[in-house]
């Protein structure tokens, strides 16, 4: 978008909404890289539209960006079966304001966008329109091309699919610091039984390398197995680490340095005051906009 451009309508109003679209985008797909080129599929359908015939410009630029994401969340599916171990969602450095905000964040969250993997790909987006962005029936219909009434059974079918996996209770950012605190130092410390209190029985840690950098290959489960397998990882390592607590995805997190090189993101979910779920993102590929340094606003 050149400077000349800029108080074209066409542009104003895509700029408007550019931060809604990239979240509606990023929540359908995990991948900030994929949501920042379906925005360029959207950018360019979007000035070819005789804006004289558009009532709602939001819902139409919503519209536009739900059936690209759709379009590139089938392909993307079929990249992610001959993904080397576990694939986690990119980790975003968002601002203060999207902590703030309950639902966002919670949508945001890693443990969330792991849970709307588990949806098939209309299903996501009607959730996502739907429950994220409170976008009408109506609306959600011409996205996904679907009856009004198609989408309120998916809708529920979504919802009830996301109830029976989502944290039982909210957390607040204090208590997901205080837990990450808590792993932090029993990390560094050694001390099994330091991460043992802090840990859930039935705690589940995922990691992402992505085939360039060592992670598990499968998600570990157990307090005592993760708890050892975190030890015996740390003794391991023959160099400084040093941890940076960071606003990821709207939550808390802690991004790891390996003698001053940016090795990985670590966030956690937390239910009931203890670990339940830990998530380190190691693939360098998913680490560029925490390169950045650049916080994201997301609506």
């Amino acid at each position: 978008m050149s400077a000349d451009h800029a108080t074209n309508p066409a542009t104003e109003a895509f700029v408007a909404h550019r931060n809604l679209l990239f979240t509606v985008a990023y929540e359908m797909l995990g991948s900030a890289a994929d949501a920042e080129d379906v925005l360029q599929e959207t950018w360019l359908r979007w000035v070819n539209v005789d804006l004289d015939q558009v009532g709602d410009q939001r819902g139409y630029l919503v519209r536009i960006t739900t059936r690209q994401s759709l379009n590139r969340l089938r392909s993307l599916s079929r990249r992610k079966e001959s993904y080397v171990g576990s694939w986690l969602p990119e980790p975003l450095l968002t601002a203060p304001d999207v902590a703030e905000d309950v639902e966002l964040a919670e949508s945001v969250s890693m443990a969330m966008m792991l849970v709307l993997e588990t949806l098939s790909p209309t299903e996501r987006a009607v959730f996502v329109l739907r429950e994220v962005f409170d976008v009408g029936y109506e609306e959600i219909a011409a996205a996904v091309d679907k009856s009004p009434a198609a989408v309120r059974q998916i809708a529920h079918r979504a919802r009830k699919h996301v109830e029976a996996r989502r944290p039982r209770e909210a957390v607040s950012p204090r208590e997901t610091r205080q837990a990450l605190e808590s792993l932090r130092h029993a990390f560094e410390t050694g001390d099994l039984q330091g991460l043992l209190d802090v840990l859930a029985p039935d705690v589940v840690l995922v990691g992402d390398g992505g085939g360039v950098k060592r992670a598990a290959l499968r998600p570990i489960t157990g307090a005592e197995t993760v708890a050892r397998f975190m030890v015996g990882r740390a003794g391991k390592l023959k160099a400084t680490v040093t941890t940076v607590p960071r606003l990821v995805n709207g939550n808390p997190a802690l991004v790891l340095y390996v003698d001053g090189e940016m090795d990985g993101v670590l966030a956690v979910r937390v239910d009931d005051a203890r670990v339940t779920g830990v998530y380190y993102v190691r693939n360098p590929e998913k680490l560029t906009h925490l390169a950045s340094e650049t916080p994201l606003t997301l609506r």
